[in-house]
C-alpha cells in the first residue's frame, strides 16, 4: 500500500478549525465511505478529546497536536493486532524523541513518556465487518506548546517544557502523519518481531519495580516485556499476566 504524493497529498491531510473529537469525524467519514488510507484531520481545537478507557484528552486550543488518520491495516497484521498499535506507538515515540532527545518512553500500552511524565496519548478505534478488520482510526494527541494543566491530571508534561522552544503544531502534525505513513506502509511479515522487540526495548519502567493497582488491591512488581498480544508481563514472587485495562499504575 503506497500513500500518495504530490497533489493528493494535500487532499489527504485536512485542517479543522475546531471539532468534538478528531476520532469521532474520522469515523464518521469512514461510516460515510469517505476516508482513504492514510487520510488525516488535524483539528486546532477539540471540545471533547477522546482518551484511553472512556477518558477525556485536554488539550488548550491551538497548542497541540489532535490528529486521527484513517488506515486500513494490512493484512500482516491480521492475527497480530496488537503489533498494529505497537508499530504505530514506535512512529511517535520516534517522532517525539526527535525533538525531546532523551528519556523519552512507551508506557504500556501506547502512551509517549518523557521521565515520569505523560506527554502524548493514542486511542485506536477499529471497524469490524464479521472476522474483516477494514479500518482503524489512530487518534493521537502530543503536548506541544501548552505549559498549564488541569490539577486533576497527574502527570502531564508538553514538549516545550523539556525543550525550551516552542513550535508550530500543524507543522509538526504533519511530519508525524508522514513518519506514520512510511512507517505503516513499509511493514512487511519479516518486521513484526522486530516491532515488538524495539517496542519493549523502549518499554517504561521495563527492569523496575512498579506499583500496579489490580481491583483494590494495590502491589509491587517488576515490570519484564509486552507480549505480541499486547499482555503485559510482570515478575515479583510470581510471573503475572496482564491484559489492558486490568491493572493501573501507582505513582
Amino acid at each position: 500500500m503506497s500513500f500518495d504524493t504530490g497533489m493528493e497529498a494535500i487532499e489527504m491531510f485536512n485542517v479543522l478549525e475546531i471539532t468534538e473529537s478528531t476520532n469521532n469525524y474520522a469515523m464518521a467519514k469512514v461510516h460515510a465511505g469517505m476516508a482513504k488510507h492514510g487520510m488525516a484531520w488535524f483539528a486546532k481545537e477539540q471540545t471533547h478529546g477522546k482518551g484511553q478507557q472512556g477518558k477525556s484528552w485536554e488539550s488548550k486550543a491551538g497548542q497541540n497536536i489532535a490528529i486521527s488518520i484513517a488506515l486500513q491495516p494490512d493484512k500482516v497484521f491480521n492475527q497480530k493486532h496488537f503489533l498494529f498499535n505497537a508499530a504505530i506507538a514506535l512512529a511517535c515515540f520516534d517522532f517525539f524523541k526527535s525533538y525531546a532527545g532523551t528519556e523519552v518512553f512507551i508506557k504500556w500500552p501506547n502512551d509517549i513518556y518523557w521521565r515520569d511524565r505523560k506527554a502524548g496519548g493514542i486511542l485506536i478505534e477499529n471497524k469490524l465487518m464479521g472476522n474483516s478488520w477494514n479500518w482503524s482510526v489512530v487518534g493521537i494527541g502530543i503536548n506541544i506548546n501548552q505549559d498549564s494543566f488541569s490539577k486533576g491530571l497527574f502527570n502531564p508534561v508538553s514538549l516545550s517544557q523539556i525543550s525550551g522552544r516552542n513550535f508550530d503544531p500543524l507543522e509538526l502534525a504533519k511530519k508525524l502523519h508522514q513518519k506514520i505513513m512510511d512507517s505503516i506502509n513499509s511493514i512487511n511479515e519479516s518486521d513484526l518481531e522486530t516491532i515488538l522487540q524495539n517496542y519493549n526495548d523502549n518499554l517504561y519502567l521495563k527492569g523496575k519495580t512498579a506499583r500496579l493497582k489490580k481491583g483494590n488491591i494495590v502491589f509491587d512488581t517488576c515490570i519484564k516485556s509486552v507480549n505480541e498480544y499486547g499482555q503485559l508481563l510482570t515478575e515479583d514472587a510470581v510471573e503475572r499476566v496482564f491484559n489492558f485495562g486490568e491493572v493501573t499504575f501507582v505513582f
